[in-house]
């Protein structure tokens, strides 16, 4: 599995709202300039964290974004699962209802389960406060 540019920004966009959005909203202009990522890319970004209600927008001359949650209350997981058009490791993970149809005889996928369980379980376990702190327990 390889997590996109998407999900990589999604939890950038969050890790700098938790940064700096203490008491006023962050345009996506000064997160854009901060880390490095097109105003354009971001706007979509921050479109699907605003639609899982994971930021909220305030509109007029001080708008901006902020974190609907405190950091604590976020995890590593659920945001890459908004920002990712899919989180499984392989194809054949992809729906809860494997599609695949050597599913009953593969001998592979009960390891690739195993380890798509593994990943949402540490990933689950890994807060946006804990990316602040660069706390990790491994």
């Amino acid at each position: 599995m390889k997590i996109s540019t998407k999900g990589r920004y999604a939890l950038r966009v969050l890790v700098d709202l938790a940064e700096h959005s203490q008491n006023k909203n962050v345009s996506i202009r000064e997160i854009a300039e901060r880390q490095d990522i097109s105003d354009k890319y971001l706007e979509g970004i921050v479109a699907r964290l605003s639609a899982a209600g994971y930021v909220k927008s305030v509109r007029g001359k001080y708008g901006g974004y902020r974190l609907t949650k405190e950091p604590k209350d976020y995890t590593v997981y659920d945001i890459l699962r908004v920002a990712e058009d899919s989180i499984a490791l392989v194809a054949c993970l992809e729906t809860e209802e494997n599609q695949c149809p050597r599913s009953k005889t593969c001998m592979t996928l009960p390891l690739w389960e195993h380890m798509q369980t593994q990943f949402r379980e540490y990933m689950s376990g890994v807060t946006l406060q804990d990316v602040l702190d660069k706390k990790f327990d491994m």
